[in-house]
């Protein structure tokens, strides 16, 4: 079978995917979050970003195909910034956020915590997801990072407290009985996920991907719904905007 009947032509810098529809976006990002490229070498890295400069100078050597050109692609959007060109740490990785985070919740749903071990594993929980977020931002423009700080602050300090407080609460409700209160403590700090660790893996494999392929990469707005500040900067009546991540 021909190979353009089944690998589109390579385009730099878009999608192999058709990103006007959730099923190209979730293909898309089913790209992005593989954990195979975690394991991808410096020297290989090094080598799909020479491919790709190459094909942007027009000095690609023969008989390089469009399906290598697209995995080489594939390999640095998993591990390179796009708006800082620089290496994403692991742990931060979209490709990384399922097996680095799985091991997080298994932590939030360990039953007979102590308010200690509640703290540390909301506290570590909402620190990833902060790492993650800041890691992957939309860095066309510098933000100051007070915001960023003030938004973990916020995003630790109403974890915690609600953990806690549950907590406190279960452990108060004495016309519980005592099966039921161990039962609802073992789910209270992450009351969205249930069962077993394998369904917080699968969750995680299979929400990340749907959540993140929702909405377009790129969209557009009217200025009448910006800002006054922001529409006031510019004399285009529709804007196009990156949501990062």
């Amino acid at each position: 079978m021909p190979e353009s009947t089944v690998c589109p032509p390579f385009r730099l810098g878009e999608s192999r995917f058709d990103q006007g529809s959730f099923s190209g976006r979730l293909r898309h990002f089913l790209n992005v979050i593989d954990p195979r490229t975690l394991f991808v070498s410096e020297k290989h890295l090094n080598e799909c970003m020479k491919l790709l400069d190459q094909f942007k100078n027009g000095t690609l050597p023969p008989g390089v195909t469009n399906v290598q050109l697209w995995e080489a692609q594939k390999i640095k959007q998993a591990i390179i910034h796009p708006d800082t060109g620089e290496k994403i740490p692991m742990p931060f990785r979209m490709s990384g956020f399922v097996p680095f985070g799985t091991p997080v919740v298994v932590g939030l749903l360990l039953p007979n915590q102590t308010f200690a071990s509640t703290i540390f594993w909301q506290w570590l929980n909402q620190s990833h997801n902060a790492c993650v977020n800041y890691c992957n931002r939309n860095a066309t423009k510098p933000t100051p990072m007070s915001k960023f700080f003030q938004g973990y602050l916020g995003a630790v300090s109403s974890a915690v407290t609600i953990a806690v407080g549950l907590n406190i609460l279960i452990k108060k409700a004495e016309h519980f009985s005592p099966a039921t209160r161990i039962l609802v403590q073992r789910f209270i700090p992450f009351p969205a996920v249930g069962m077993c660790i394998m369904v917080c893996l699968s969750a995680f494999g299979l929400a990340l991907p749907v959540a993140i392929s929702l909405f377009p990469q790129n969209s557009q707005i009217h200025v009448s719904e910006l800002e006054p500040e922001i529409s006031a900067a510019t004399e285009c009546k529709i804007l196009t905007y990156n949501k990062g991540l």
